[in-house]
């Protein structure tokens, strides 16, 4: 589940970089709806199937770590970026929450004296840096809104999924706990991205049918 998601995650990022790439030299408002549009393709396409091998608890403890550092960076740009008042409303949900998810992930292996590691071959954090930075790229606007709440619904998706895994994989009683409290979270920011993506305009997701992770 976590390797397909990582193969998954850099083609979005590579795509979405390569497309704002592609439309810096044209018309930017059209432009930046294809952009919105290819972007929400891409994310909602199925990965590649892959074996992963079994996670270890400091594996379960990187990706979960890097996960919610990752949504809530993303959170940050936007914040202050979106033009939608509840687009801003959700990132700025997303930065504090998924804050306090990472503390308390901190707070845990430290305890545990873990040291978290990445899977081999991971590219989470390569496709994360992509993801931000297309975020950045695009221009304010209502495509930018839709290809946020897309990515952020289909992000969601993956990582109840990946929490799932993560929670038969782990072997610590204690890091169970913390993913068994995390879930609820988690669903309601799904919960909440699926509504605020259906007064976009719908998406992946919007419908009530879930991405493929």
């Amino acid at each position: 589940m976590t390797r397909r998601f990582l193969h998954r995650t850099s083609a979005v990022a590579l795509s979405a970089a390569a497309l704002l790439a592609a439309c810096s030299k044209g018309d930017g408002g059209a432009d930046s709806a294809r952009v919105a549009d290819s972007m929400a393709a891409t994310a909602s396409a199925p990965p590649t199937a892959a074996a992963a091998p079994a996670l270890t608890d400091p594996n379960i403890a990187a990706i979960l770590d890097a996960a919610n550092m990752t949504d809530s960076s993303a959170g940050s740009i936007a914040a202050t970026k979106g033009t939608n008042a509840e687009v801003r409303t959700f990132a700025r949900t997303m930065m504090r929450d998924h804050h306090a998810l990472r503390k308390a992930g901190e707070d845990l292996v430290k305890k545990l004296n873990v040291t978290p590691e990445l899977p081999a071959d991971d590219n989470s954090q390569a496709a994360a840096t992509a993801w931000n930075d297309s975020l950045r790229a695009m221009a304010k606007g209502a495509a930018f809104d839709k290809a946020y709440i897309d990515h952020e619904v289909a992000y969601h998706e993956w990582l109840l999924a990946t929490a799932q895994t993560a929670l038969g994989a782990a072997q610590n009683a204690e890091l169970k706990n913390l993913i068994q409290k995390a879930a609820p979270n988690v669903q309601a920011h799904l919960e909440h991205g699926r509504s605020v993506q259906s007064k976009l305009g719908g998406g992946t997701g919007a419908a009530g049918t879930p991405a493929t992770p």
